[in-house]
């Protein structure tokens, strides 16, 4: 064994004698400082001694520290848990394989005719929100049915409106009742709003009451067209009710947690229970690096899941798995909830079909990504082989790089360089350029100042493909472990695909010598007959426009084309909106607006004699001078 190693587990065992015999939250540290994993326990030190007597695992072989925190009891160390694992998202603790934030759906309360919009934070005061929701899909398509029940406003700004004066689209559709032109009154919009809120928070028998006392008030008052806008909307709600009643009225209102978990694999299923009425079926993908048994992927997943949760439920159900934990989550989650929570684990009736169909509904999610994630890599494996065949190549084109050019005039011309992998993309290995034009064929890619008397695609592809050339040249001998190696760069692909026709690849095979005498194949792929270009060929490859190989070469050009447009967008937007103060140098952008404050212009600016400038408020004097000076070489 290594001295490291030895060293390693000499100072973990003095850790671990050192630990407290309290409940609190345990941290296994990487070598480098990263957090590896967070774990809570009765007992700090029985549960941490419980990982290193199993023998060693992938996890106690990366860890080289241990730190803990105490706390007063085992619900408060759960709940210190799932903060430190949403601050620092530790690789073997159980987490979303979506690292996006929640989706929610939010009301603007604090405004006088309140907007209900789809969000992905929830910390502005004065905002009620709904969630969380297991994709964006889901909220979109909750919004647009609270859209035609209750009618509210979408358009943006604490004041609903616009500028014409009249009532949008949404109006005639019968999406908003158009308080914008007074069509509406506040009253009667924040009895929707009201309504909403009841709908969202699960109040379904007081949603359906409301209607109907609203629809028989407006028949009293023989305001029969508002009548029979009531009666539409229950009759909505209670169809709605009505297909959605499949837990029974003994379930009352609960969240049902179903969880299947098969190698570093798991999913687990939300089934929101509101009025006994199935209110939503929420289905969240996790990865389970630890490989963790099912009591322990359950529990990180609602704490995780109720920590992001405006609220948790008055009542849990959960599977037997957690019979022995069940004590612990009610009182963490009362705790969060600020009253009681009971978590149970039925033996009989709805609630117990209804937690097995989540269970269910679990395995079955499960067995169906692992079968589409098998086709997608069947799918890539055949592209790569009909591509190979298709183009010669001995061996697969495993690294595929896309380049393409992007201007419009002589301005902002600007490249792409993407990554596919394996044929599925590589984001991190993507890389942007801006053409110079200035006749270098080699450098770095930072931004040139060289003049071009106007686009040439020829050139300007030659001019990138040289920089990658010569980025290549000097990263391909640097140690993985210099910090100024640029994986990207360093790594040799099997497959360039130029944008273009027989020019363009011209160019590319005279950048890209040194590719080519070790074995890099480059071709171009023209857009409008999908022709494709090969050195030594004067006419073009025909690939059957159903072939999986053309296919691939197809993403490689449009995800080429997409970063290019993404990019010439961006600087083009930045020219547009800059002025005189961006070309400043030493002056920061609190300066900057200062100067244009006290100015009011940029013109007047520009005019500016250096008296004025030392007049202005905490103005250096040498730093005025220095200005003068840029704005009469500018002048």
């Amino acid at each position: 064994m290594a001295t490291s190693d030895t060293e390693r587990e000499q100072r973990l065992t003095e850790q671990r004698r050192g630990l407290p015999d309290s409940p609190g939250v345990y941290q296994f540290l990487a070598e480098d400082g990263s957090m590896l994993y967070v774990g809570k326990a009765r007992s700090i030190r029985k549960r941490v001694n419980s990982h290193f007597s199993g023998g060693e695992t992938e996890l106690t072989r990366r860890v080289t520290q241990i730190e803990f925190l105490v706390t007063g009891s085992e619900a408060e160390a759960l709940l210190a848990e799932q903060t430190f694992i949403k601050r620092h998202r530790p690789l073997f603790n159980i987490r979303l394989r979506d690292d996006k934030s929640y989706p929610y759906v939010a009301i603007s309360l604090d405004e006088d005719y309140p907007r209900v919009y789809f969000t992905r934070e929830r910390h502005r005061p004065g905002r009620a929100y709904f969630g969380p929701f297991s994709s964006a899909k889901r909220v979109r398509e909750t919004l647009d049915l609270l859209g035609k029940l209750f009618q509210y406003r979408t358009c943006e700004g604490p004041e609903p409106g616009r500028r014409s004066g009249n009532p949008c689209l949404d109006y005639y559709i019968k999406r908003c009742g158009a308080p914008c032109v007074n069509y509406i009154g506040r009253e009667e919009y924040r009895r929707n709003i009201d309504a909403i809120i009841d709908f969202l928070s699960g109040r379904y028998k007081q949603v359906q009451r409301s209607e109907e006392e609203k629809m028989e008030a407006a028949a009293e008052a023989q305001d029969f067209e508002r009548a029979a806008v009531h009666r539409d909307r229950l009759a909505s709600v209670q169809s709605l009710f009505e297909r959605q009643r499949v837990a029974g009225a003994s379930v009352g209102t609960a969240d049902l947690i179903g969880v299947a978990a098969e190698g570093t694999d798991a999913n687990a299923q939300v089934f929101q229970v509101r009025d006994g009425i199935l209110a939503e079926r929420q289905s969240f993908y996790l990865e389970n690096q630890g490989e963790r048994d099912l009591s322990e992927v359950a529990e990180e997943f609602i704490g995780q899941y109720y920590a992001a949760a405006p609220a948790a439920p008055r009542q849990l159900v959960v599977g037997s798995y957690l019979r022995e934990r069940a004590p612990l989550l009610e009182e963490a989650l009362s705790e969060q909830r600020g009253s009681p929570v009971e978590v149970r684990i039925p033996e009989r009736g709805d609630t117990r079909r209804l937690r097995e169909l989540a269970e269910r509904n679990a395995k079955l999610a499960l067995d169906q990504d692992r079968l589409r994630r098998e086709h997608r890599r069947q799918r890539r494996v055949e592209s790569l082989s009909a591509l190979r065949e298709a183009l010669g190549m001995e061996e697969l084109p495993i690294r595929i790089e896309g380049f393409d050019i992007s201007n419009l005039g002589p301005e902002h011309t600007v490249a792409s360089m993407v990554v596919f992998e394996g044929g599925a993309t590589k984001k991190a290995h993507y890389r942007r350029f801006k053409v110079r034009g200035d006749g270098s064929k080699a450098g770095d890619t930072s931004s040139g100042n060289g003049a071009r008397s106007g686009p040439d695609d020829f050139a300007a592809m030659e001019e990138i493909l040289a920089r990658r050339m010569s980025r290549y040249l000097e990263q391909a001998d640097l140690s993985p472990h210099e910090s100024d190696r640029d994986e990207s760069f360093a790594s040799l692909p099997s497959l360039v695909v130029i944008d273009g026709g027989k020019g363009q690849l011209s160019a590319g095979i005279r950048a890209l010598r040194p590719f080519t005498e070790r074995g890099v194949k480059v071709i171009s792929l023209a857009k409008r007959l999908e022709e494709v270009f090969v050195p030594g060929r004067s006419e073009p490859l025909q690939l059957p426009h159903d072939s999986e190989g053309l296919k691939l070469l197809q993403r490689v050009r449009d995800e080429a084309h997409r970063f290019a447009i993404e990019h010439h967008r961006g600087r083009r937007d930045r020219a547009m909106t800059g002025s005189v103060f961006d070309e400043l140098r030493g002056v920061g952008p609190v300066r900057k607006r200062a100067l244009l404050e006290h100015f009011g212009s940029p013109e007047r600016f520009m005019a500016a004699s250096r008296e004025e400038l030392e007049a202005v408020p905490g103005m250096p004097g040498k730093l005025a001078r220095e200005i003068h000076e840029q704005l009469n070489r500018t002048g």
